[in-house]
């Protein structure tokens, strides 16, 4: 009996190709929505493919985003600092990004769509956190996150402290 291999969430999304699509038709549809349109008013053509390039890397594709070596986790932590995001700017990033998916139509199993939520869920929550403060709380060395089909592991702890 041979066993199969589990694909991962960068593949079973359809690779580099969905990403790029993914985040190019959001980024498309951002600037006439009324609470992102501001956040990302300044925000280059070319952000989208920055933004797929993290997001196919975190859910196990190639280092697209990191093996330019002016990009790190740090890096993308940066772009968030002092920009003083909102909870409701979090949640109408994600709805806006899942009903993208589902035009398109990225997998809609359950499972992968837990995984894909989860990440969402845990990636703009870091987000927010880290755009309510000037300092970044990561170094260059910090790894990037990675995420799979199933991941949680305990309780967030901001990087400075302890349990």
């Amino acid at each position: 009996m041979s066993q199969k291999k589990i694909p991962t969430l960068y593949e079973w999304a359809g690779g580099i190709e969905s990403i790029e699509t993914l985040f190019m038709k959001f980024y498309e549809r951002v600037p006439g929505d009324a609470i992102l349109g501001p956040v990302f008013a300044d925000m280059p053509s070319h952000h989208f493919k920055t933004v797929a390039h993290f997001v196919s890397e975190v859910l196990g594709g190639p280092k697209l985003y990191s093996g330019d070596p002016s990009h790190n986790h740090s890096t993308m932590v940066a772009k968030h600092l002092a920009r003083h995001l909102t909870d409701q700017q979090r949640k109408r990033w994600i709805e806006l990004l899942l009903d993208t998916a589902d035009q398109l139509r990225l997998p809609d199993d359950p499972e992968f769509r837990s995984a894909l939520i989860g990440y969402l869920e845990w990636g703009s929550r870091i987000a927010v956190l880290n755009s309510a403060t000037s300092e970044n709380p990561l170094d260059e060395s910090a790894p990037m996150p990675t995420w799979g089909w199933g991941e949680v592991k305990g309780p967030y702890i901001p990087p400075d402290q302890d349990i």
